[in-house]
């Protein structure tokens, strides 16, 4: 699907004329991981689509593009190319980031916004814990994550997965572990999941992240869904989102048994809390 200068790669479920539900995924899965989602949202009526970002899977890797400014744009693009006005858009780790980027960058194609693991932008470089903001130093550096994510059929990746997941559970089990690093053994695709981070730590002294932290001061004026696990090594999961950066009604929900990737390690429970706001968003 074209959409903003590059072509992504979608997966969909459900009525065509229904409600359009876009799911964005984080570093370092691809649409994939939304696959226990997908069914069950198309089963509430609902057009369920979950699309590569830029760099993933299937998706183009584009030398350029892995600013907030650009990813939104790409999912207004994936939007309208999907032939909706709108949608309710579902974002995990950095696909929420660029949810939240798109719901002020892109107002008018969001009516909604599900946010998975994903503080506010404005609160993000405070709520890391100790394991992502390791990760995030050592992604600064040049060619070398590159490199240890290609390593030994991306065993890292495996690693990675299983480091911010909830202590003691069953993800990633082996196809999971197996899709995810067979899905960042193509190159560039490291390269360009890592470029997103870089964008974040590195523009916080430039004018381009100056500008883009003022502009997500503005209130998002959709309705907001948060969830978290509450057992997340990643991130933070008191980062709550104040009030003032959300003008709309917004609901919070601490998901217990998981870590990291609750839509994954606790799909049920996910599934619940999700239809159940898409049903009645406001």
């Amino acid at each position: 699907m074209a959409a903003n200068g590059a072509r992504f790669h979608i997966a969909e479920s459900g009525p065509a004329d229904g409600p359009l539900v876009l799911f964005l995924h984080g570093f370092p899965e691809f649409w994939w991981a939304w696959r226990h989602q997908l069914p069950v949202v198309a089963a509430a009526g609902f057009r369920a689509v979950a699309m590569d970002l830029r760099g993933y899977g299937a998706s183009d890797k584009t030398p350029r593009g892995y600013d907030p400014y650009t990813a939104a744009a790409d999912v207004s693009g994936v939007i309208r190319s999907l032939g909706a006005t709108d949608a309710i858009v579902v974002g995990h780790g950095w696909g929420g980031f660029i949810g939240w980027s798109a719901a002020v960058l892109a107002p008018r194609q969001l009516r909604g916004l599900a946010v998975v693991s994903a503080p506010h932008p404005l609160l993000l470089a405070r709520s890391g814990q100790r394991k992502a903001l390791t990760h995030t130093a050592w992604f600064q550096l040049p060619v070398l994550p590159e490199r240890r994510l290609l390593a030994h059929d991306g065993v890292h990746i495996e690693r990675l997965l299983r480091d911010w997941a909830a202590p003691g559970g069953t993800f990633p089990d082996a196809e999971a572990s197996r899709r995810y690093r067979a899905a960042l053994q193509v190159w560039p695709a490291p390269h360009c999941a890592l470029e997103y981070h870089r964008w974040f730590a590195r523009s916080r002294l430039r004018p381009d992240g100056r500008k883009y932290s003022a502009r997500m001061r503005t209130p998002v004026a959709v309705p907001v869904l948060q969830l978290h696990g509450a057992q997340d090594p990643a991130v933070s999961p008191n980062a709550v989102t104040p009030p003032h950066l959300v003008a709309a009604p917004l609901r919070h929900a601490l998901l217990t048994p998981a870590g990291h990737f609750p839509h994954e390690e606790v799909p049920d429970l996910f599934n619940t809390h999700l239809v159940d706001w898409l049903a009645a968003p406001s």
